[in-house]
Order: C-alpha cells, then sequence, then structure tokens
C-alpha cells in the first residue's frame, strides 16, 4: 500500500466515486454527504451542484474538471491521471459526479484506472436523472397499462452519432429516456415518426431538479417546436412514451388533438 506523511500524519490515498444526484443539492445521498465530509480533494464535474462543496472540509482541494456536453474542460484521460495524483499525494479524493457514476458516467473507467494502480476505490450510488427528473415532473418510467419497461439511451455515441438502440427502442411500447441528446432532438423524432409514431407524448426537461428547470410537453411531431419556442436548452433529457401523458399539461394536448381528429 502506498503512503505518505502529511503535516505528520499518515494518509493512505483512496478515492470514492460519489453520484451527487441530478442537480438539486438535497438530492444526494447522506452517504455521498459522510464521503464528501472526509475528503482531502473533491474533483467535481460541471452537472454538480456546487452547494455540495461545503460539506468538504475547509483544508480540501476543489478542482472543476469540467464534463458537459460542450464542455470538456478535462479529457477523461487527465481526470484519471488528476485523481491517481491527488490520492498518492493528499489522501482521500473524492471524484463528485452528476446524477449517478454508473449511468453515462464513465465511473467504472474511473474505478478501472483507480486498480491499476492499486488504490482502493469504492462507488456511492447517485440518484439517476433519468429516472428521478422525470419523476420531478410527475411521469413515471413505468406505469401499469402504459408501460412495462424503460429504456435509457445515450442520444449521442462516441463517434457523433445517433445510437442504434433508439432505432430498436422505437419499436417497441417502452418509455424512452434519452440523456445528452437535445442538439440530435430532430434526428430523433423522425426515427419515431418513420415507426408511424407521430402522436407519441414527449417531454424535454432542461436542468430537472434545479432553480433553471424547463419543461416543453408536447407529442413527436410538435416536440421541435416546442423545444425552441420556450429556448429549452443542455443540459435536458428527453422523455419519449405513453407515460408523458400521465403529465399535468397533457390533457389539454391530448383533447386539442382528439378534435382535430374528429374534424
Amino acid at each position: 500500500m502506498i503512503q505518505i506523511e502529511l503535516k505528520n500524519k499518515v494518509k493512505e490515498p483512496r478515492i470514492t466515486l460519489v453520484g451527487a444526484g441530478p442537480g438539486d443539492a438535497d438530492l444526494i445521498t447522506i452517504k455521498g454527504i459522510k464521503a464528501l465530509k472526509t475528503a482531502d480533494v473533491v474533483l467535481y464535474d460541471a452537472l454538480v451542484n456546487e452547494e455540495l462543496l461545503e460539506f468538504a472540509p475547509e483544508h480540501a482541494v476543489k478542482v472543476y474538471v469540467g464534463k458537459r456536453s460542450g464542455d470538456h474542460s478535462f479529457s477523461q484521460g487527465n481526470i484519471n491521471k488528476l485523481m491517481i495524483d491527488y490520492a498518492i499525494n493528499y489522501g482521500h479524493v473524492v471524484r463528485l459526479k452528476g446524477g449517478d457514476p454508473f449511468v453515462f458516467g464513465r465511473g467504472y473507467e474511473e474505478l478501472d484506472f483507480a486498480a491499476s494502480y492499486s488504490i482502493p476505490a469504492t462507488v456511492i450510488p447517485g440518484i439517476s436523472s433519468a429516472i428521478s427528473v422525470p419523476g420531478l415532473q410527475q411521469i413515471p418510467v413505468t406505469h401499469r397499462g402504459l408501460s412495462e419497461s424503460f429504456w435509457v439511451v445515450t442520444g449521442t455515441t462516441s463517434d457523433g452519432k445517433v445510437s442504434k438502440d433508439l432505432f430498436e427502442a422505437a419499436r417497441t411500447n417502452a418509455t424512452i429516456v434519452v440523456l445528452m441528446g437535445l442538439h440530435k432532438l430532430a434526428e430523433i423524432t423522425q426515427i419515431f415518426k418513420n415507426e408511424g409514431k407521430n402522436r407519441l407524448p414527449v417531454a424535454v426537461i432542461q436542468s430537472g431538479s434545479t432553480e433553471n428547470e424547463k419543461v416543453a410537453v408536447g407529442i413527436i411531431d410538435t416536440i421541435v417546436e416546442l423545444v425552441e419556442e420556450k429556448q429549452i436548452a443542455s443540459p435536458a433529457l428527453i422523455v419519449i412514451g405513453e407515460v408523458v401523458s400521465l403529465h399535468p399539461s397533457f390533457q389539454p394536448i391530448k383533447e386539442f388533438y382528439d378534435i382535430v381528429a374528429e374534424e
């Protein structure tokens, strides 16, 4: 085990991956807060609420490492190296990540990198935005009679294309939650149009659980225009499926299209 002596006190390097939740600081777990309180270093992402840094000790080093759509202040490789360097030189590193570290958070890559240096690493799960953000809008990802399962899909793969899984998901009756896909919204809706699902309910939620939250609720045919009208921007997630019809604002939309269909 690597050890260093810092201010006459032996510090053993260790890393804790902590999920910070969807944005509201109150939605981090108690175990996550306990980890922050013992941190010597906090490496935090762009989607992390900075209020959480107040739980770290005054002496702790706080390092912003970016990582969001359009903001890659640090590459994943650089973050991995920083994580190891700080652990060896300072002790306990808390890697604070938005949502849950293992839901499109590249958490396992960091866990694996720590293991390659024989540095102990543990995981504290976080509340994933994929489930919690729709839930806060009264949209369940599953509901008896409407959806028996749900997909969580990345909007853009590493090669910059729409995920092939979306084509498969569009053929099912499942709820589909798309993360990091706002800039591909037109392409995504076209996939559902090609399946004849033009009137399938859709919600786009920006900055869910925070004071910057914005919501657009519509159908596949109208959602692109609604998002532009409401000036919704990243970070945002897309929820597609019949469960969106349960949102309080959807009933007037349904009634309008029922009248149009009758005419």
